[in-house]
């Protein structure tokens, strides 16, 4: 699973997901793209499940570019616990993703197969997304 190799800090501000994306929300590499509609963190795990979901679909039949990385860790609070006593442990990783954020990118397949793919990979997510050709 994604995650980077090292942080300046363990635990972060949570953040707003105000606005469209500055950079990112282009077909850029490939020649079909996966946009997101909605603002949400996508966890690690979610964009491993998309990624399999395409990578099964496609069959070796072209190459898939992920155009986001989780950065940002999530902290959570065991269960049961009462209020108070500072802040969770970090226990997964997300990537912030604004609406009109490209998030995965296909090229090398036949189109029927690519839009299929994605599709795949578009319920693997739990926001609305969108095939977009370059």
């Amino acid at each position: 699973m994604l995650q980077p190799k090292k942080v300046k800090y363990r635990k972060m501000h949570r953040g707003r997901m105000k606005g469209t994306p500055v950079k990112g929300s282009t077909v850029a590499f490939g020649e079909y793209g996966l946009q997101a509609m909605e603002p949400a963190w996508i966890t690690a795990r979610q964009i491993e499940a998309s990624r399999v979901a395409v990578t099964r679909c496609i069959k070796r039949g072209g190459k898939v570019w992920i155009r986001i990385f989780p950065h940002k860790s999530a902290t959570k609070k065991p269960a049961e616990t009462r209020m108070g006593k500072g802040k969770g442990s970090p226990e997964f990783w997300v990537a912030v993703v604004k609406p009109g954020t490209m998030i995965l990118e296909l090229a090398g397949a036949p189109e029927d197969l690519s839009k299929e793919a994605l599709t795949l990979a578009a319920y693997k997510l739990p926001i609305k997304c969108r095939i977009v050709k370059r």
